[in-house]
């Protein structure tokens, strides 16, 4: 049904009479939600640009030992709230985010004496809708409560022709999967963001806000087009432990009439709280270099002995390396006792304030304070976070006391593989996105906040906007990066990062590690493990996919062979005044140019998959009567990925914000510029 009248009207035919019903739209009238209580089972359907999107939706919660919020509820009370304002984020893709949404909350009631009474709350925005639960204390629910399962639905109203971009859930290599694209009918159990076109040319992502001390949502198609909220369990099997009164996350739906509007969505950071640790300005956005890429190509080891790479000396080399290009900092991995061994099965062995006799953390630091190159530390806990919270605080004072203000931290383990002790003293198997890994990992950025450290969590929680509460928490991994195209049997695909756009970078800054220069480390060609790109599309991403922290993850020899276009990389900002996705489609190409932080500069990143094509660049997001020098790194006129990906053209052209460049992508290419103000 696409006509919203006749939807609506056909709907009506077959309500119950004694039916009430809630209605919401966005600022802009786009978006129309309603909420029913037809049946006594709460319920909600969404409607965009007058077509039925999500088909009427079931709500509600189920409990151990105790009723549960299902059939017998209507609506009893609504409440609405309009907002028009807008509020800064200390770094990211825009200083300023707006903030324009309509809200709706509907008090559910039974008539009966226990666990009678919640609240849904909606929020409609321009960008999408977002809704979570409200639960009060009430008979039945007076302390302690456990959620057994979530009824939320996501119901396509028209789930015919659908393609889809997802990656399975609850699978052993957590989110590090490549994208499926289907149709909707091969999606089995999914993560979110859950990214799809619809036939009419809409785009929907249903993902979750402000994810805190709850279980991770994965979507389950139950019949074709109906999704059912799978929240990830304890070990025990409870989904979620917890007390009145509660809230969930938010349940979002982020939606546009085409792949780009969904590039430009701020619902997801809009629906997390303000800031909550004050003064942050402590939280230092950058580029940064390491000893990484070196062990992931086999030329160094994370453990001792004499190819170990995290050594005072090579330390020092790559700070040198640092300071003479600009970069703020030098991550090092392998630097603590633990990594000799079995550590990949034995998180035990890690020691987070005891390094390698070959490492001096005092020596290094002193030699980066002198050269103006910060140590980034480094946490692998090998999922035994119990190891880890029990040497949390003293780690940090460590790092605190030698002025380390940033650690990234690795949580490598099977999907449902950490362990905890309980206490009991019993070890538990939990899943990286339960509730109590959501618990540990923002244990982890709070306790981090008080020694005035940032994370950088790999093999972490999903992203859902958290920090913006949290501005500390200034990245994650959370998909396939590129350390899967050294080993990954097979690498990444041509269309990988033409996707994570679309999906993962959704749901906040993605830790990528870009940069690579040398493709041929196990030679050329189509069938070894090797970045699948050209070295203009390697260049490409550090504007396509964002995070406020960007690597230059190839070696320092692999730079200095290729300086002129190394150029782009010691150039580009991390750190962004606005951002504005251009043109683009799922899994096929994308177009990103962002304005630099308190500055005049534009930057443009383009890329595409393994289909070489041409994109016209419309320049009206410069300043208008400004002249700009645009310095273009693209695609020479022969690149291709498989045998000539080092082909490159770097010229300079004068433009202004009413000019239009066009450029040829080679296959898995890409093009890197820089719009330099001129006075």
């Amino acid at each position: 049904m696409k006509n919203l009248t006749l939807f609506f009207v056909l709907l009506s035919l077959s309500l119950n009479i004694q039916a009430k019903y809630a209605h919401l739209s966005s600022p802009n009238g786009d978006i129309k939600v309603i909420i029913s209580d037809e049946h006594s089972q709460p319920s909600y359907q969404i409607a965009f640009n007058q077509q039925a999107i999500i088909a009427p939706s079931q709500l509600g919660m189920e409990f151990k030992d105790a009723a549960g919020f299902n059939q017998g509820f209507t609506i009893e009370n609504v409440s609405r709230n309009s907002v028009d304002s807008s509020w800064q984020l200390p770094w990211g893709e825009r200083q300023k985010v707006a903030d324009k949404h309509n809200e709706i909350a509907v008090t559910f009631t039974a008539k009966r004496d226990n666990t009678n009474r919640y609240t849904v709350r909606f929020r409609a925005f321009d960008d999408g809708v977002g809704f979570r639960y409200e639960v009060p204390k009430q008979q039945g629910l007076l302390n302690r409560v456990e959620i057994t399962n979530e009824l939320t639905q996501f119901s396509l109203a028209d789930a015919e022709h659908v393609t889809a971009w997802w990656i399975p859930a609850r699978g052993w290599n957590r989110y590090e999967y490549t994208y499926n694209t289907t149709s909707l009918a091969e999606v089995d159990r999914v993560h979110t963001p859950f990214t799809f076109k619809l036939k009419s040319g809409v785009h929907l992502s249903i993902h979750e806000a402000a994810l805190v001390d709850y279980a991770a949502m994965t979507l389950d198609q139950r019949r074709p087009g109906l999704f059912k909220a799978d929240l990830t369990p304890w070990s025990d099997g409870i989904l979620v432990k917890t007390q009145t009164d509660f809230k969930t996350p938010w349940r979002t739906i982020q939606i546009s009439k085409d792949a780009v509007g969904l590039l430009n969505s701020t619902l997801i950071l809009n629906l997390n709280e303000p800031n909550k640790l004050g003064d942050v300005s402590w939280v230092e956005p950058g580029k940064y270099v390491g000893i990484w890429w070196g062990m992931h190509v086999g030329e160094n080891t994370w453990a001792s002995g004499s190819k170990h790479g995290a050594t005072t000396s090579e330390t020092k080399r790559y700070m040198d390396f640092a300071a003479k290009h600009g970069f703020q900092g030098v991550l090092v991995e392998g630097w603590n006792i633990g990594w000799d061994g079995e550590w990949f099965n034995n998180g035990d062995l890690f020691d987070f304030d005891d390094s390698f006799s070959d490492f001096d953390i005092a020596a290094v630091t002193e030699y980066g304070k002198k050269k103006g190159v910060d140590l980034i530390g480094h946490h692998e806990t090998s999922g035994n976070v119990t190891n880890y919270r029990l040497q949390m605080s003293d780690a940090y004072a460590l790092y605190q006391k030698h002025g380390i203000n940033q650690i990234k931290t690795g949580y490598v383990a099977d999907g449902g593989n950490i362990k905890r002790i309980d206490e009991a003293g019993i070890i538990r198997k939990e899943w990286h996105d339960g509730q109590f890994m959501v618990a540990e990992y923002l244990h982890s950025v709070t306790e981090a906040a008080k020694h005035k450290i940032s994370i950088n969590t790999h093999e972490p929680i999903k992203a859902t906007g958290l920090r913006r509460t949290y501005p500390n928490w200034i990245a994650r991994e959370g998909a396939r990066g590129q350390e899967f195209n050294a080993w990954g049997s097979p690498p990444n695909p041509p269309e990988h990062t033409a996707i994570l756009p679309y999906t993962r970078l959704l749901a906040g800054p993605m830790d990528f590690t870009p940069g690579i220069f040398d493709m041929g480390f196990n030679g050329l060609g189509e069938n070894t493990n090797r970045p699948q790109t050209t070295l203009a599309k390697q260049l490409a991403l550090y504007v396509v996919l964002y995070s406020p922290i960007q690597m230059a993850a190839d070696l320092p020899r692999n730079y200095e062979a290729k300086l002129d276009a190394f150029k782009f990389i010691t150039d580009v900002p991390t750190d962004w005044q606005e951002s504005k996705a251009i043109a683009g489609e799922v899994g096929d190409y994308v177009v990103f140019a962002r304005q630099e932080r308190d500055g005049n500069d534009w930057y443009l990143g383009a890329l595409t998959d393994e289909a070489s094509r041409t994109i016209q660049v419309t320049l009206d997001f410069l300043t208008l009567g400004k002249k700009y020098q645009a310095q273009i790194y693209r695609d020479g006129d022969k690149a291709e990925w498989k045998n000539n990906p080092y082909e490159m053209i770097i010229e300079k052209k004068i433009v202004t914000a009413e000019d239009t460049l066009s450029f040829k992508l080679a296959t898995s290419g890409g093009v890197a510029i820089r719009f330099k103000a001129l006075d």
